[in-house]
């Protein structure tokens, strides 16, 4: 019951955001395009309900055909100094506006305002038994290892948390998981790995 509440909710709340987007379109888009004139959006591979695999949409952070950097544990490498990121796009990553085209995929049904984080869609194969309950639930813009974790977990811890989100998965810790959301991003705590 309270998954379709849910969904009529990321609807309406996505509806109310839209023209919210489409400023920050406008501003960060021509942002990103008057730096180096490169797409707007990067468009991604993501885990997810049922593991099915989508395109995720974020606004562009880093340069053209940047490469690919992953931590040892398989998770994104991201540093304070990392010369891959641009100007504009350090500033909308530590504000977390990188994520609002998202409320694209929302608005299509592939993702929810609050839920696990979108894993790459070549993690699927990596993925434990004890895991893959993740997948259980639309992932999130927002979760419960952002909000109260953001960067400071491993990946196995990360997943694990996700699994036990989507078994536990109710009104009161969505509302919980939004208010520490707010208070992480303000605070930009945990918000990188190196």
């Amino acid at each position: 019951m309270y998954e379709l509440f849910k969904r009529i909710s990321d609807l309406l709340f996505s509806l109310v955001l839209f023209p919210l987007f489409l400023i920050l379109y406008i501003v960060i888009g021509g942002l990103i395009k008057l730096e180096d004139g490169g797409p707007v959006f990067y468009k991604a591979g993501r885990i997810g309900r049922h593991s099915k695999i989508f395109e995720m949409y974020k606004f562009r952070s880093m340069k053209i055909d940047a490469p690919n950097i992953l931590n040892a544990d398989g998770s994104t490498y991201n540093s304070k100094n990392d010369p891959r990121v641009t100007k504009i796009g350090r500033f909308i990553r530590e504000s977390s506006l990188d994520e609002i085209p998202q409320i694209l995929n929302v608005m299509k049904g592939e993702m929810s305002l609050i839920g696990p984080r979108a894993s790459g869609a070549e993690a699927l194969p990596t993925f434990h038994q004890d895991e893959m309950d993740k997948m259980k639930v639309r992932p999130g813009i927002t979760g419960y290892t952002q909000a109260y974790f953001r960067n400071g977990l491993s990946v196995r811890e990360k997943r694990l948390k996700d699994a036990w989100y989507a078994n536990h998965m109710s009104f009161s810790l969505d509302l919980r998981i939004l208010f520490k959301t707010i208070q992480t991003v303000f605070l930009k705590k945990n918000l990188y790995t190196n």
